[in-house]
């Protein structure tokens, strides 16, 4: 009786910004700008620090790894949504949904932790000084780094797995630019309780675990150089410490809106503008962020541009 009753489908149209179509080429002119900036922006930032020796510390690593995911993260979006600016149907299948989330995921989870790596790089750098190459050895900073990308690995494939049971079989019309895991909830005729409890616990503890790890690490950071004796030394260490305080003060608030608002009911074009925030703003800005106050980034680029 069930499936007499219901058409089930596959194929979902995601609407995106299909509302406002007299803004359709300014939108995708904007969009475009936007992901050739963030590609250049961050796998010039990865090449640097490749190609320059002086780069080679953990600071740099960290941050050439997150750069990469930030490629990778906008790539899990903007093509896509550039593409459907001039398609007619906007149509999506159930298994490139599966695959947008999970590159999408991949990218933030790892960014989560990768950060957290960070900000305790900067703490072991800022609070014990002295001892930082023996505790930030490059085999400590490989082993971060490839927990971070074994969990980001693991972490999507969990709720990619658990979409398998949701079957759909209303509207198929995704009120957004890209297939994000909430609204394939909204349009299941299976009651999506166990991917929500799935996305509760599992993407609560990536938060949880990486937020605390930041807070723990900048309130050290903080005490230590509020106790510095010299105006000179403090002013150096909060400097260094500004961009990355910023751009995890930018990625986790954005997050935490998103996941409070998870069973809050909102619907689509809601999501949009905190979704365009942390897709698409976050990976534009993060190699300005750090690029624009780390002096040595400057000479080695500025070193690179004469030598080109």
């Amino acid at each position: 009786m069930i499936e007499d009753n219901h058409s089930w489908t596959n194929e979902f149209i995601l609407i995106g910004f299909s509302n406002h179509p007299e803004l359709r080429t300014l939108l995708f002119l904007v969009f475009l700008t936007i992901y050739l900036i963030t590609m250049v922006g961050n796998l010039g930032l990865v090449a640097l620090i490749f190609t320059e020796p002086r780069l080679h510390t953990p600071m740099y690593i960290f941050l050439g790894n997150l750069a990469l995911m930030d490629s990778c993260c906008s790539s899990a979006i903007t093509p896509k949504m550039l593409q459907n600016f001039f398609s007619k149907d906007r149509i999506v299948s159930l298994y490139e949904c599966m695959a947008q989330f999970y590159f999408l995921c991949f990218a933030e989870t790892a960014d989560s932790f990768l950060l957290a790596a960070m900000s305790y790089d900067r703490y072991v750098a800022i609070c014990n000084p002295l001892q930082y190459h023996t505790r930030m050895s490059k085999n400590l900073c490989l082993q971060m780094t490839t927990g971070a990308y074994i969990v980001a690995i693991v972490h999507p494939m969990i709720h990619t797995g658990f979409l398998f049971r949701l079957t759909f079989c209303k509207f198929n019309q995704i009120n957004h630019f890209f297939c994000d895991i909430l609204p394939l909830f909204r349009l299941s005729c299976v009651d999506p309780y166990i991917n929500q409890w799935m996305l509760f616990i599992f993407a609560g503890l990536v938060l949880i675990v990486t937020i605390t790890l930041v807070v723990i690490s900048y309130l050290f950071i903080l005490f230590t150089i509020f106790t510095m004796k010299y105006n000179k030394g403090r002013g150096k260490a909060l400097s260094t410490c500004a961009s990355h305080f910023l751009s995890v003060s930018i990625f986790y608030g954005s997050l935490i809106f998103m996941y409070v608002r998870l069973n809050s009911g909102n619907e689509g074009d809601k999501d949009i503008p905190v979704a365009i925030f942390y897709t698409l703003v976050i990976p534009l800005l993060n190699p300005f962020i750090y690029s624009l106050r780390n002096k040595e980034v400057i000479n080695v680029t500025k070193k690179f541009l004469k030598i080109s």
